[in-house]
């Protein structure tokens, strides 16, 4: 048996042929959208993929406003933030939310489901989320992808 054969190809920065995906997330289920864009920023859907490297694609997200919850979670799901003062600490539900900045509601769930470390920094940059229909990176050329597609 030739053991060569058998070698292990790791993915490195010079490697990875990074894509640009553009989601809508029209009537789209928060939690089902944002694991999906979570494993696809990581590369684990791709055959090459490498856990501490960068192996993942470009995120486009749009509609973001138009995004569902399901059961009762916008208005029960509480978001807490501290302004840093003693006594700092403000609650917010996903309504509120929406209403005042569509694209953290979906950008607080993509990060929750990435790695707490300084790859999981550099993933969240590949996100880009927006609240219309409109986005700056059409000179990328990102392909329209379904949701029910993606792995």
């Amino acid at each position: 048996m030739d053991t060569l054969s058998y070698k292990t190809v790791s993915a490195n920065k010079e490697t990875v042929i990074k894509e640009w995906i553009l989601i809508d997330a029209e009537n789209e289920v928060l939690g089902r959208l944002a694991s999906k864009v979570a494993n696809v920023l990581r590369g684990k859907n791709k055959p090459s993929f490498t856990p501490h490297v960068d192996c993942g694609d470009n995120v486009v997200i749009v509609n973001a406003e138009k995004i569902k919850l399901t059961g009762n979670k916008m208005n029960d799901k509480v978001y807490v933030r501290h302004t840093g003062y003693p006594g700092g600490q403000r609650f917010a539900t996903p309504k509120e939310l929406l209403a005042r900045k569509p694209i953290s509601v979906i950008e607080k769930a993509v990060k929750g489901m990435l790695p707490k470390n300084t790859l999981g920094s550099t993933l969240f940059r590949n996100l880009h989320v927006y609240a219309g229909a409109e986005h700056p990176h059409q000179a990328q050329n990102p392909t329209v992808t379904k949701l029910n597609t993606l792995k």
